[in-house]
């Protein structure tokens, strides 16, 4: 039934002028992560005005930056083709038995850290933008350095340093090298291992040179910025802090905005 003390809605075309457009245009090119909210306070115009601005007139939309360990110069991305090539040429497609004899370690900080959320990361992006990307990086609270190795099965060891120790030769060669060996060998005291580990100066050392050619391991090359294990981070809730950061509590940050 028809009810007298209400008015029927009326569809309406939606009118934006030029001018709003070159405002939220300027918004966005002055902060990627601004929001909605922040766009309706700053410039006072409607949540469906500024919808149809970003995606029907400036054809922009809202994607996660991608995290990168590195940035690679084109000579080190060079470098790094090359190797994958060559390995899969040595390796035959990874069809090769010598496969299983490859072992890959490094060292890395066990972090307690505030990561920035995926939503947090959220920038606008335009039409004819490349995809953006971000170096990893974090606020530490606490770290604790370990060492991870690694074969075609899985996890071979893991080998602590004290608490906030540099890693050395000293250390590579007499503690952490013995025991990784020890665990790859326990079954087959004669087994062939081949070494994958990066450019460190404690690897490359002539220490640790002469301690793998004592125990006759084999030593693979290593391209430049190339991780060899994933890094085992423990996360600080980042749920915790939200209401503390600048992006976890828009509404303060509007306030402050119609004050302006």
């Amino acid at each position: 039934m028809f009810d007298p003390g209400r008015i029927p809605c009326r569809s309406s075309k939606i009118r934006v002028v030029p001018e709003k457009i070159n405002a939220v245009r300027e918004l966005i090119k002055q902060d990627r992560h601004v929001t909605y909210r922040e766009i309706e306070a700053s410039l006072d115009i409607s949540m469906t005005s500024i919808n149809k601005i970003l995606h029907e007139h400036l054809s922009v939309k809202k994607i996660c930056s991608r995290w990168i360990p590195h940035n690679l110069t084109n000579a080190q991305k060079k470098a790094r083709v090359d190797w994958c090539k060559e390995m899969l040429e040595k390796y035959i497609q990874a069809t090769s038995k010598a496969v299983y004899n490859i072992y890959t370690g490094d060292e890395s900080w066990i972090y307690a850290y505030e990561p920035e959320t995926k939503q947090q990361s959220t920038v606008w992006v335009f039409q004819d933008e490349a995809k953006p990307t971000k170096v990893v990086r974090g606020r530490s609270t606490s770290k604790q350095m370990i060492a991870c190795f690694f074969g075609i099965n899985g996890h071979v060891a893991t080998v602590a340093l004290e608490q906030r120790r540099t890693v050395n030769s000293e250390w590579y060669t007499t503690i952490c090298l013995p025991e990784v060996i020890g665990e790859i060998r326990k079954k087959q005291k004669n087994r062939r291992i081949i070494l994958h580990h990066d450019n460190a100066s404690s690897h490359t050392s002539t220490q640790t040179k002469a301690f793998l050619t004592e125990r006759k391991i084999e030593l693979m090359d290593h391209p430049p910025y190339s991780d060899n294990t994933k890094r085992f981070l423990s996360f600080i809730p980042p749920q915790t802090h939200k209401r503390n950061t600048g992006r976890g509590n828009d509404s303060s940050r509007n306030r402050k905005l119609r004050q302006n």
